[in-house]
């Protein structure tokens, strides 16, 4: 005969009580106890509450291992949920077991509890096996589905309230953003964008929309998108900072000659000589040839697959000298230069910024951030028990994102969304672009580091997304070498942990769609936080982009096949009109500002590992991302356009909008 005395913590928020009953089984390795109710008179388990009951049994249960949560039905009281946020058992002999939890339980159901603390690693491998065959996890097994061939299988739901709480925005995220977003498409109907299909009448025009909304960085846009410098600036510190490379030697669709550079290369210079020293970089846009374009107001638009080249100049800079707007050379497809005509020269640069667009927003944004993300998300949640050491060190970056994932498809992804009316490529043609993205994926070119040396791009002075990136890569990979090396003390371990390899297979299988030329299957002892820099880029997206013809969705004439004809006029007819214009600034300001309820990179409110060392390296880790941060802080306040998206208290712990 014992007694034992079991603590249940509730959610410290709102709603996260329950008004059902509770009961609990607790199991031992050598008897399991009766259903007790957990009950001390009056009304248990409110917001934020940690209760005590006691549990008498008539025999030594042995060492507790498992701990079954029943919620029923109480009474008259309507259906609720309830957030349980860990259960911790005292045997009568004063030892203590820790039970995390941290989820909601909807309905009425039984759920299964292992232990936090595996104990050895050998130990923890076996328990996760048992914990496999027992657990009843509250959560459906979330189904895999195809969304578009080609691409990442997406999780199948259809709507957003098909998802279960655990799944699903908290309301005060779900709140601030359907206001925000409301409140802006209201402005925007009310001062007549949304139904206006006119062409901008002048440039200064472009400010009305969401004048209220303006930054330091986009005034500092609307007043430099002219100059190269800022041009130049952009491929390594802008949206899409991962397209250049450098340029050992000129493709042969890409006929510049040494006379048409030498005079932005300087009188003590010239091609060659720039081509060995490195100082030549180049972007190719070669994945948008051929892309399907859409038609938005019952008007044709046009996409470019351009070639640019860049130089780096003895200050530092760099800047255009070349740019041609086909893969195909020929009369009508001339290389414009800086020497050009201004307008010409503008045009040009403007069909390279759209092609940033178009990429960027489907391949570095919507593919891998979201979706591959999600392929990671999905694996984690059907393939990890969650007593698993990947299963807690994951579980915090997945927060939100197969909400947001799916509310992008229903927003964004659908016929007369918002991507078929203001985006170029529409929706036919962005799934055509991120299918050729995903051919062309490799995990080496997930990997920061490997991506940064296969482009050449590593000796680039002022390259912020490089230098901050690499940073945070470091912190991560060496908190992430921690926690496995407390679990893992060798390869073996690793190949004998049957869920781990799962959740690698599937993630090959479903997520990069089993193609043996990405290179390999996720090696689990090197897992990074797929949280880290695209992400965390997206804050950029509006303010490069407010100002239109920095960042154009779609362009309504066909790249120019002569020079000296272009325009001002003529450019207001090529760049997107009013109500496209408004539809892509109101995207890329949803998208910008994280709606309420964050978590930055590191946050781990959530006591999933109850293991001191765990504890430790998480700690390092946190203490090492607010280095960083303080590092960046100090750099910046010397910068002219401060560079902050890589601040680890800018970064979103999870893809979360």
């Amino acid at each position: 005969m014992g007694v034992y005395k079991v603590r249940v913590a509730t959610g410290n928020f709102l709603l996260a009580g329950t008004f059902s009953s509770i009961s609990v089984t607790l199991v031992g390795t050598h008897e399991e106890s009766d259903k007790k109710p957990l009950d001390n008179c009056g009304k248990d388990f409110n917001p934020g509450a940690v209760e005590e009951f006691q549990l008498c049994c008539r025999r030594w249960l042995g060492d507790i291992v498992l701990v079954r949560l029943h919620k029923e039905p109480y009474s008259f009281y309507p259906t609720d949920n309830w957030y349980c946020s860990f259960v911790e058992v005292i045997s009568p002999h004063g030892q203590t077991y820790r039970f995390p939890c941290y989820q909601w339980i909807e309905g009425y159901r039984t759920l299964e509890l292992r232990e936090g603390h595996p104990g050895t690693a050998a130990e923890g491998l076996a328990g996760q096996r048992q914990a496999r065959a027992n657990v009843a996890c509250c959560l459906s097994m979330p189904r895999w589905k195809e969304y578009a061939p080609g691409l990442p299988r997406c999780l199948a739901v259809e709507n957003v309230i098909e998802l279960d709480c655990n799944t699903m925005y908290s309301f005060t995220k779900t709140t601030n953003f359907l206001l925000r977003g409301g409140n802006a498409q209201v402005e925007l109907r009310l001062k007549g964008f949304l139904s206006c299909t006119n062409s901008w009448a002048k440039l200064d025009d472009i400010n009305k929309v969401f004048c209220f909304n303006k930054t330091p960085i986009t005034e500092y846009v609307r007043a430099h998108w002219r100059e190269d410098t800022f041009f130049g600036y952009q491929f390594v510190n802008g949206v899409h900072p991962m397209m250049i490379r450098r340029c050992k030697e000129l493709p042969c669709n890409f006929p510049v000659t040494p006379a048409m550079v030498a005079s932005s290369l300087g009188e003590s210079s010239s091609l060659q000589a720039e081509l060995e020293k490195g100082n030549i970089f180049l972007a190719d846009y070669k994945i948008l040839e051929g892309i399907p374009a859409n038609t938005i107001n019952g008007y044709q638009q046009y996409i470019a697959a351009p070639l640019c080249l860049l130089h780096l100049q003895p200050s530092g800079e760099l800047v255009p000298i070349a740019i041609q707007l086909s893969q195909c050379p020929g009369p009508d497809s001339p290389i414009f230069l800086p020497s050009d005509s201004e307008w010409d020269w503008i045009l040009a640069k403007t069909w390279v910024r759209y092609a940033e667009f178009l990429v960027h927003e489907s391949n570095s944004h919507l593919l891998l951030t979201h979706l591959i993300d999600e392929a990671f998300t999905l694996a984690t949640l059907r393939q990890l028990p969650m007593c698993h050491p990947l299963f807690k060190l994951l579980l915090p970056h997945t927060r939100y994102t197969l909400h947001v994932n799916v509310l992008a498809r229903t927003l964004l992804l659908r016929r007369g969304g918002h991507i078929e009316r203001g985006m170029g490529s529409g929706i036919e043609g962005t799934k055509v672009l991120m299918a050729k993205g995903m051919s062309c994926l490799t995990y080496a070119s997930l990997c920061l580091p490997d991506d940064i040396q296969e482009r050449g791009v590593d000796c680039i002075p002022n390259y912020y997304y490089r230098d901050d990136g690499l940073k945070i890569w470091s912190a991560i990979e060496s908190f992430v070498s921690g926690i496995v090396r407390h679990y893992y003390h060798s390869d073996a371990h690793v190949l004998a942990d049957c869920e781990l390899q799962a959740w690698a297979d599937e993630i090959f299988r479903e997520g990069f769609l089993g193609n043996e030329a990405s290179g390999r299957a996720p090696n689990p002892t090197e897992t990074q936080d797929t949280s880290g820099p695209c992400p965390s880029l997206s804050g950029l997206q509006y303010e490069l982009g407010a100002w239109m013809p920095n960042f154009p969705a779609s362009m309504r004439n066909p790249p120019p096949q002569a020079k000296g004809t272009s325009s001002l006029e003529s450019y207001l007819d090529t760049i997107p009109e009013v109500n496209s214009t408004s539809i892509a600034i109101f995207v890329l300001w949803i998208i910008c500002c994280e709606p309420g309820d964050s978590r930055s990179l590191g946050t781990y409110p959530d006591e999933h590992f109850t293991e001191e060392e765990p504890k430790r390296l998480i700690k390092a880790f946190q203490g090492r991302l607010a280095q960083i941060s303080q590092e960046i802080q100090e750099r910046n306040k010397s910068l002219p356009i401060p560079y902050r998206y890589l601040d680890p208290l800018q970064i979103e712990n999870s893809t979360s909008i």
